[in-house]
C-alpha cells in the first residue's frame, strides 16, 4: 500500500461520448496504478515532468509542456507520479464511443 497522496480528479464534463477530467497532483502524489478503458488526449496546464511507473516496474519522466497535447489508445497501463517541487495539473479526455 502507497503512503504517497492521491492525485485529485475534477469531473468538468461527462456524456455518452465524452469524459473531460482535470487532475491535480500536489508533490509526491500518485494517481495509482490503473489501465485506461477508452482512447484519450492528456492537455498540460502546467509545466514540469511526471514520472510513469509501467506494470513491471519501469519508470520513465515524462515532461509537460502547458497546451501541449498527446493521445494514447486504450488499455495503457500505468501509475503516474509527481516527483516534482510545484503541482502538476492536466485535462485528460476520454473518448467513451467511437463516432
Amino acid at each position: 500500500m502507497s503512503t504517497r497522496p492521491q492525485a485529485v480528479s475534477t469531473q468538468h464534463v461527462e456524456n455518452e461520448r465524452t469524459r473531460v477530467t482535470e487532475w491535480r497532483l500536489v508533490p509526491g502524489a500518485e494517481t495509482g496504478a490503473h489501465v485506461h478503458g477508452y482512447d484519450y488526449v492528456i492537455v498540460p496546464v502546467t509545466a514540469g515532468a511526471f514520472t510513469i511507473v509501467d506494470p513491471d516496474g519501469n519508470a520513465r519522466q515524462f515532461p509537460l509542456e502547458p497546451g501541449r497535447s498527446y493521445f494514447r489508445k486504450a488499455g495503457v497501463s500505468h501509475n503516474v507520479i509527481n516527483d516534482g517541487d510545484s503541482d502538476i495539473v492536466f485535462v485528460e479526455v476520454e473518448f467513451l464511443q467511437p463516432r
